[in-house]
């Protein structure tokens, strides 16, 4: 009996120190590009209340572009960088191509300002979905700069 209870305490034991699924911040999601399933938008999309908070850079260091193997073709941007602190979450503005084929994005960072935080650069890496284009030659520009081109 006293052997029984000691194996059940320590199996409630193991299981209370074993790990739980992990959890990212936003502004370290890998691959949150789409819509979730439950129709919210992508976690990097501005949303509402976000004129209540500060915005600030969103410093890139790196933008690779992905090309999906399917028909059409679909695009995406993988972008890498730091935002100025861990309290920032980053935001992109997606603008569809305009008549030259340039596809702009803006990208920052939004803090609340009554926030107390550490002042130190949060990393990030965030996928953003360009979706598929008619046929033509299309340039990406992330905050002014060109990053990419392809074909359709």
């Amino acid at each position: 009996m006293k052997t029984l209870f000691l194996l059940l305490a320590s199996l409630l034991i193991l299981t209370g120190c074993g790990s739980a699924t992990p959890t990212q911040s936003p502004d370290t999601l890998v691959d949150n590009d789409a819509p979730s399933p439950n129709g919210l938008p992508p976690i990097y999309a501005p949303r509402p209340g976000d004129d209540q908070l500060t915005r600030g850079e969103a410093f890139i260091d790196s933008a690779d572009l992905l090309t999906m193997e399917s028909f059409p073709l679909q695009f995406a941007l993988v972008l890498k960088g730091n935002l100025p602190t861990p309290c920032h979450q980053i935001r992109v503005i997606y603008n569809e191509p305009d008549a030259d084929h340039k596809i702009n994005l803006e990208v920052y960072s939004v803090a609340d300002p009554n926030a107390a935080c550490a002042q130190m650069l949060q990393p990030f890496e965030q996928n953003i979905s360009l979706g598929s284009f008619p046929s033509g030659h299309y340039t990406v520009w992330v905050n002014g700069q060109q990053v990419a081109e392809f074909d359709a």
